[in-house]
Formats: C-alpha cells, structure tokens, sequence
C-alpha cells in the first residue's frame, strides 16, 4: 500500500485555483491595497456583537481516493452567533467599482472561501445548517453592501469535494513529482569529480546554516564555483525534507544564466527538478506595448480561464521552465507569459529570479502561506547589491512637472482631480522659493506632512479616472503609491530629500537604512545565504542587510596563485579636480599595456564621461603615433542606452585568437563590470581608474551624516566601500579559471592609502609587481 501523501494548503489557495476566471486587468492593483483591506476588515468586525468572534482559525483534513490527503487551513473573518443558525462572513474590500459584485450577486471564487470555512465549521460542531454572508467594503467611501445564503451540511459537503476533486490532478502531479524528484536528489552526486578549494567549505557551510534555520553571509571569491556551491546543498536539503523551495535571487539578468547553466549540469546527472526564471514583464511581453487589459492584449483576455491547464501542460512536460521554454508554453495556451512565470513559482521546487520579488513589498510574492515560508531558503547572489537596491525599494520620490503637465490635462474637466494635482504643483512652487538661490538642495529629517495629505487627496481623486484614456496617468499613480507607501515607513532611519534643478522641483523621501525593512521582508523564511565574491568587509554587509548575531559568516580564500595576477599600481590622481591632467597619461598606460602582447583587454571607469574623454585622448594617441589602421587595436565603446542585443554582440567580440588586439571602454558598476565571465584568452588585461567613488551629491551625503551619527565612519560607509566593491568587481573580471594568466592595472595615487588598500584582495597585493609593491608592506 502507498505511503499518504498530505496536500498541505489555505482555503484561499484552493479556491482560487478552483474559481479563478476572466482576465488579467493590472490597471488599478492599488500598492496599498493590503492596508486598506485591514482598515476595512477592522472596521466591519468593530460592529459584531458580544458573543461573535473574529479570525476564527480553522482546519479540516479531507481523505481522498487512493494516496491523497488534504490538509485545509485558513481563518475566517467572523463567526456571528446571533442568530439562529450559526454564520461565516467573509469580508471583502476594494477600491475598484463594485458594479460587477453587485450584478453578480457576489463573485463565486469569494462565495467558495466562505463555504469552505462553514464547511469546515460545522463538521467539528455537528452543526446541520449554516449561514454564510460575504460583505464586500469600498475602501475610498466606505460603501458597504451584504449577500446572504444557507446551506444544509450535506450540500456544503458535497461543494467542498466537487472543489477537491478539480484540485486532485494537480495534487497528484506534484505527488509523483517529487517522488521522483526525492529519489533523483538522494542519488545526486557533487556534479564535479573533485571539489576546487573552498568549495566543499562554503557548501557545508551553506546546508548547515538551512539545517539549523539560520542565515549565513559568505565572501567567495571569484572561481570557487558559489553558483554550484550554494545551489548544490540547498538542493540536497529538499531532498531530506529541510526545504520545500529554493529561491535563487539575482540583481542581473546575467547571473540568472550561471544559476540555469548549474542546474543543467545536475540535470544532466540526474536531478529531477522543477525550476522556473522570471524574466520582467517589459522583457517578455509578447505585445509591442505592455498593456494589461483584456482589450489590449489576447494574452490577458480570458487569462485565468486557461491558467490551470497550461501549468498542468508544462510542467508534465518540462523540468527547467527558462524563459524560451515558458514562451513556448504561454504561445500554446495563449496565457501571458510573465503572469504565467509568476504563477509557475508557486509550484515550482526552484525560482530564479531578481530581489524584488522576495524583498519590496510592491512585487513580493503574495501568494506565498507561513508555512511554505518555513520551508523556503533564499540564495541571494551579488548579494553586495542588495543594500542600495533595499533603499530604492523604500523610498519614494515626486517631482513637480508630471502634476503641472496633468493639471493642464484636467482643466475644465475633472474639478476634483484637477485641483488635487494644482495643490502638489504649489506646493512643489512654494518648495522652490522657500529654498531659494543658490541653494539646490535641502536635506531634513522631518516628514512632509502636508505634500503626504496632498498625495493622498490626489490618488484618491484620480484612481476612477484611470480606466479607459485615464491609463496615461497610470506611472504617477503608482509613484504615488509608492510615495505613501515610504511615508509610513518613514522614522529615523529616513530623511526627506528636496532637489531644485532648473524649473522643476523632487522630494524624496529616502530610505538611510534598510537592514530592519529587507529583514522584516525576510521574515518566516527557513534561512537566507547572502553571498559575493566581493561581500568585504564582512562587519559592514551584516550591518546593511540585517545580519543577527546566531548567524554565521565565513570568508573565503581565493582558489587561484597569485602568481596568475600581474598586479600594477600607477600612483596618478583620479579626483574630480585632477581629471583633465590624466586623460593622456592615462591613456598612455592603457597604449603601452595593449601593444605589450596582442589580446583582449577591459578598461573600467568610474563615469561615462571621464571613459568617452580618455577614449578620446587614447585615440588621439594613434593618431599622433600615425599607426595603419589595420596595426590598430580593435575599440569598442560601452553606451548607456545598449540595447539587450548590442551588449551580447559587445562581449560576443571578446574571443581569443584575434590577428589585433580588442580594447572595451566601459563603466565600473556597469553590466560590463559584473557578472561577466571572459575566460582564458578571452581577456588577458583590465584597467581599473579611480576607486570607483559613488559621485558626491545629496543622497551619499545623507548617508554619511546618518552613519556617523550613529558611531560608524561615515565617509567609508557611504562613499569608500561602495567605491571599492565596484573597483573588486571590475578587477575580477580577469581571472576565472585555474589555468587564466593576465595583468591589472590600478590608476589612482589612492591606492598606496592604507584604507583604500585594505579592502583589496590579499591576492592582489601579493601580486603588486612594480615599484610600488614596497609601499603597500
């Protein structure tokens, strides 16, 4: 006889899989849509009686057929005992129009939610008959409208199954997947014949950190394989029932191939795996313009009609569900894609996708129950990233000129929404004068009360013009949104952030501070491995992101010789004053270094102007060394508005063998810099100038004050480190294998300072070969 499989879910998981219907319309997902809810819920359980309850937690566990069992879950929102018969209700809120509700007498997926729950009510109370109401509450003008049925036990039983058994077959499939998927993990060898250094240590470290449900920080250096080493015994926990989803979260979409390319070598070993990547929605939309709504797209029209069959489709099909793959699939089932993915994740055993979908609030995973949580590791790769994308989640900024440009717009038509969008343009006007010449920017640590009261007034106001036309408006809207969203965050770990560039006036309220916000996000996770080559000062990204005291940390030597790495310093001053008596020596060096050996080289710098004036003078060079152009090294130029293509065909130029050497010009922090794998002869030199020290301007200097307010050093914290992590990324570029030889060339006189020079690699200095390397013992 087979072993019972329990199918564990929440009410509300089952009978949207169930109920779901109609069309995907992304026009009014309002970003506080959650708070408003619980406004609503609070002030409709306010009004029961005495002896009513609210979130009332309850379960049932349903056998079926053969094998299968169904553990069922969920809280309703009141239990009335007032009257005769007991009742559920099942609160609703929404700010959108509440015509259908009506119409429809209450939709159905809502009506399944609170039969469920009476359902499951009145079989532990033997109770043969109950009432179920759905009260459904417009969050702007509080209108309330009520629906009322009865139901005899036996017809609530015999809907609850009708529900179970559209369900089972999915439950099956993920039954007999991962029985098989279980066995193929248990066989699963490490995917290599021998571990390279530092990796066995890194992947222990990594499985005994989701074993004991902590996190771990770890610096592992460039060439210990972290994809393979994080991924490999977080895997093999799914296989002793430590987890039951990997999340792998990447800041670019180039690190998502190492995660896919590693999965495809264990599968080739034998894992049976259910992995999906996301790709963003402008990505992956299959219309030319990303309009969700049904009348705009045949792709979202009808969507969750035809949702279920086509996550059946695939995934009997297909294990590693990559973007080509899932663009297959939603081509056949006409379902779109990006949805799809989304919707794919939540059956999935492995998700590779970017932060955003786990860390800010406005994307993050909504479907995801505590109890999956529980069971869920997160691989946070390039995780050095996180600390500035976590502030960017947080905040929120308005500027003037969109709300003159819509005021204009909604003259002599919409008196409401026309005046709430003038009340935030003079504000911004009031703003401007108060700060006056000569003064462009302000910083404080006061909340804007009045512009927040303005903003609230406008979105209200402007939220029933966005149907139809209205759709323009949509971007200040959600900025808006996001805007309120930031002010209730908003406490001593912010400041609010006023910026007059010509005409046009921004205030920003802006997130010093995200460790406690990315750490409340990481809540009820099982463990986080927040990992990078270039994770250093360990101290300092603890502190950034959150790190408690029971977790662990672990730092890593560098698996390669120094010997590889021809390491040299030239002491000239790359500072913004300075920088227009660099340009010819620097490129000076860079021509020397290129017509040393035929090859491929990197040059990084810290701003595309400084890269386009030293590109200019390296040309110049040739030209006054009157060099044939066919002796010429081939020059390729890094644009910030690359599309996808271009930036493929720039790196897809970087092949060993060449007749004539191949030079990119590129920006630190750019996706040159990072997350690019050139081995071998593929590139043989880099060129790092300067220290990679973020641009001086408001935000940094906001984030000096507060990190040396509160003890640290502020300097370092704000613009040092963050300088040097990009200048670490640059440089690896160079060495990605055993066997990869090449030289590095550091252009800045701050390189001999001791807190510039203790944050390079120990690799790099014993690899110092000029005349310089005794300055650095």
């Amino acid at each position: 006889m087979s072993e019972t499989y329990t199918v564990s879910l929440s009410v509300r998981q089952l009978v949207e899989y169930v109920y779901s219907s109609g069309s995907i319309d992304a026009r009014l997902q309002s970003a506080d849509a959650m708070l408003d809810g619980t406004k609503a819920h609070q002030r409709i359980q306010s009004e029961y009686g005495e002896d009513d309850q609210k979130e009332v937690y309850l379960k049932a566990d349903i056998v079926w057929g053969e094998g299968l069992q169904f553990a069922i879950d969920g809280r309703c929102d009141g239990l009335l005992a007032s009257g005769a018969v007991p009742m559920i209700d099942e609160i609703k809120s929404t700010r959108g129009d509440l015509v259908r509700v009506k119409e429809e007498g209450g939709l159905p997926v809502h009506w399944a939610q609170a039969w469920f729950y009476a359902y499951m009510y009145a079989r532990d109370n033997a109770v043969p008959k109950m009432s179920v109401q759905l009260t459904y509450v417009h969050t702007l003008t509080d209108e309330t409208i009520r629906f009322i049925r009865e139901a005899s036990f036996e017809e609530l039983q015999s809907d609850i199954l009708g529900m179970i058994e559209q369900y089972a077959p999915y439950a099956r499939l993920r039954r007999e997947h991962e029985l098989r998927r279980d066995a193929s993990i248990g066989q699963l060898p490490f995917p290599f014949h021998t571990y390279r250094t530092g990796q066995r240590k890194l992947a222990g470290a990594v499985f005994k950190s989701i074993e004991e449900g902590v996190s771990l920080f770890a610096r592992a250096p460039t060439g210990i394989g972290k994809t393979i080493s994080t991924t490999y015994p977080a895997i093999k926990a799914i296989g002793q029932g430590l987890l039951q989803r990997i999340y792998y979260l990447t800041a670019r979409t180039t690190t998502r191939a190492a995660a896919e390319d590693a999965l495809r070598l264990m599968e080739s070993q034998g894992l049976r795996l259910h992995a999906v990547t996301i790709t963003a929605k402008d990505k992956i939309c299959f219309q030319e313009e990303t309009r969700c709504e049904k009348a705009h797209c045949p792709y979202a029209d009808g969507y969750y009609d035809r949702i279920n069959g086509a996550v059946l489709d695939i995934l009997r099909e297909e294990t590693l569900l990559t973007r080509p793959v899932i663009e297959r699939y939603a081509r056949k089932h006409r379902v779109c894609p990006f949805e799809y993915s989304l919707d794919l994740a939540y059956a999935a055993d492995m998700v590779i996708c970017d932060y955003n979908y786990v860390f800010d609030p406005r994307v993050s995973f909504k479907r995801l129950y505590g109890e999956v949580k529980k069971r869920t590791a997160l691989l946070v790769d390039e995780a050095h990233h996180l600390p500035d994308r976590g502030r960017e989640m947080f905040s929120g900024m308005l500027t003037k000129a969109p709300f003159l440009a819509l005021q204009r717009e909604l003259k002599g038509q919409h008196p409401g929404a026309y005046s709430a969008a003038k009340a935030i343009n003079d504000y911004f006007i009031a703003r401007r004068k108060l700060l006056g010449d000569g003064r462009p920017s302000a910083m404080e640590q006061e909340k804007p009360e009045e512009l927040i009261m303005l903003v609230e007034r406008f979105t209200e106001e402007i939220e029933p013009l966005l149907e139809g036309d209205g759709a323009t408006w949509l971007d200040l809207y959600f900025q808006s949104q996001q805007f309120l969203r930031a002010a209730k965050l908003y406490d001593a770990r912010y400041a609010t952030l006023t910026e007059v560039v010509r005409s046009d006036v921004s205030l920003k309220l802006y997130c010093l501070d995200p460790s406690e916000l990315l750490k409340g996000m990481m809540k009820g996770y099982r463990s986080a491995i927040y990992f990078s080559a270039t994770l250093t000062p360990l101290g300092y990204y603890m502190d950034m992101l959150g790190g408690a005291e029971e977790d662990y940390t672990i730092s890593l030597a560098s698996p390669f010789d120094s010997g590889q790495l021809d390491v040299s310093i030239h002491p000239i001053s790359t500072r913004y004053h300075d920088r227009g008596q660099s340009y010819r020596p620097i490129a000076g060096i860079v021509h020397r270094m290129i017509m040393s050996r035929t090859g491929n080289y990197f040059v990084f710098f810290p701003s595309y102007a400084y890269m386009n004036a030293v590109h200019e003078a390296y040309i110049e060079l040739m030209d006054s060394e009157e060099m044939p152009p066919g002796d010429r090294p081939a020059v390729q130029v890094q644009r910030s508005d690359m599309t996808e293509e271009e930036r493929d065909g720039f790196l897809e130029a970087f092949q060993p063998g060449g007749e004539r050497s191949l030079v990119g010009f590129a920006v630190m922090g750019g996706v040159f810099s990072e997350g690019v794998d050139l081995p071998g002869d593929r590139l043989i030199g880099v060129v790092v100038v300067g220290v990679g020290m973020p641009q001086l301007g408001l935000e940094r200097d906001a984030l000096r004050a507060y990190y040396q307010q509160r003890g640290n050093r502020g300097f370092h914290y704000a613009y040092v480190i963050p300088g040097m992590n990009k200048v670490l990324q640059a440089g690896g570029r160079l060495i990605r294998s055993e066997t990869d030889e090449g030289q590095l060339m550091l252009i800045d006189d701050r390189y001999l300072e001791q807190d510039y020079r203790r944050l390079l690699p120990e690799e790099w200095l014993q690899a110092v070969k000029n005349t310089y390397s005794e300055l650095l013992d």
